[in-house]
Formats: C-alpha cells, sequence, structure tokens
C-alpha cells in the first residue's frame, strides 16, 4: 500500500523533532542550569504555566512580584519561556521546558512568619528547604 504524501510528511516531520530533541537537550540543559542561577528562580521558573500572576509565584518562590517579573522578561528574551498575552494589556510567561526533564531539581520552600523584605507581594518569608 503506497503512503500518502501527507502521511511521509508527517513521519518526516516526527523524525525530525526526535533528532532535534536529542541534539538539543545538552545546550537546553546547559542554557536552564546557567540562567536558573537561584533555588527561588527554579521554583519560579517551574511553576510559571503562563496562568498565575507575577504576584502568585512571587509567593509560591518567596521573591517579591518586581523580581518574577524580571525574571520572566529574562527568561522570554534567551528563550527558555514564552511570553502569554492576558487581559488588560499584561503579559505572563509560560516555562518552555520542565527542569525535571532535565535532571534539575526544583527546591522546596518552607514558609516561616518573617516579613519578606520589601514586603507587599508575599506575607510569609521561607528558606529552601531541599529538593523534589
Amino acid at each position: 500500500m503506497k503512503i500518502s504524501k501527507k502521511d511521509r510528511t508527517i513521519e518526516l516531520l516526527e523524525e525530525l523533532v526526535k533528532w532535534t530533541k536529542v541534539t538539543s537537550m545538552p545546550h537546553v540543559k546547559k542554557l536552564l542550569a546557567e540562567i536558573l542561577v537561584k533555588p527561588e528562580e527554579k521554583i519560579a521558573y517551574q511553576i510559571s504555566d503562563g496562568k498565575q500572576t507575577v504576584r502568585q509565584v512571587g509567593k509560591q518562590a518567596n521573591v517579591g512580584r518586581n523580581t518574577v517579573s524580571v525574571w520572566w522578561n529574562k527568561w522570554i528574551k534567551a528563550g527558555i519561556a514564552e511570553p502569554i498575552s492576558v487581559m488588560g494589556g499584561g503579559t505572563r510567561a509560560k516555562r518552555a521546558f520542565s527542569l525535571e526533564d532535565f535532571g534539575i531539581e526544583v527546591p522546596k520552600i518552607v514558609k516561616s512568619s518573617t516579613p519578606v523584605k520589601g514586603g507587599k507581594d508575599s506575607d510569609k518569608q521561607g528558606s529552601v528547604i531541599g529538593t523534589s
């Protein structure tokens, strides 16, 4: 039975994607490790799904919303996140990769009752206590 041109194109594209992933993984892992230096940044990156606000991500990562905004812009420019437009003209970031897929551990933060420096964004300061 003869394969259709459309089916052959799909097969070739699937093969191309497979090879691209395999050859790109070491470069992407290195890039992620170079850009995501702080434990809080790894947490913020991993939970940046394009649905949460800077305030929500900042609270979970125990950093201020301005810090998250700076990180989002940096990640978008580096190509490890994509901009997501939201109502009201804002932009959020959606991570392009899962850190766990690259063997990069995502730390956990335990909340304490000490206010975060610069404070409005989160009511608790945490400390990084380990990885998942």
